[in-house]
């Protein structure tokens, strides 16, 4: 019987190691995901901005954690337990909102989007001059 004991208690506690791994790295991928939809977001924008010919912006709400693409009506929602630090232009930064500018020959205002979630992040980098778009953990 105390052998059942032990080995039916050694079960609960791997049991509660494994779940703790696994919850871990769900919020892993949603900040992951996020950061990738984001990217891709400030991506699309700055194509946009190079195929009509006109400066064209992204706006991150940090107020409410939500972005819109430039001649897009669709507002994109990061979660909530997400944290939004961005860096750029002070002209750029308005009531909350910061806007992303890309201009017609790719490049950009320039700045930094850091997505934390718990003790993780990533970090998005927007380069000035070619208005490259890095996404690096």
């Amino acid at each position: 019987m105390l052998e059942l004991l032990i080995v039916l208690s050694i079960m609960v506690i791997g049991y509660g190691a494994i779940a703790i791994h696994f919850a871990s790295g769900n919020d892993t991928l949603a900040l992951n995901a996020a950061a990738r939809d984001l990217a891709s977001g400030l991506r699309y924008v700055r194509s946009q901005a190079m195929l009509t010919h006109e400066n064209a912006v992204l706006a991150l709400d940090l107020k409410t954690n939500t972005y819109q693409l430039a001649n897009q009506e669709k507002v994109y929602t990061l979660a909530d337990e997400i944290d939004v630090t961005v860096k750029t232009a002070k002209e750029d930064l308005d009531d909350g909102v910061a806007q992303l500018r890309f201009f017609p020959d790719g490049s950009s205002t320039g700045g930094r989007i850091v997505l934390a979630r718990h003790a993780l992040s990533q970090e998005i980098t927007i380069n000035w001059l070619t208005g490259h778009v890095t996404l690096a953990q």
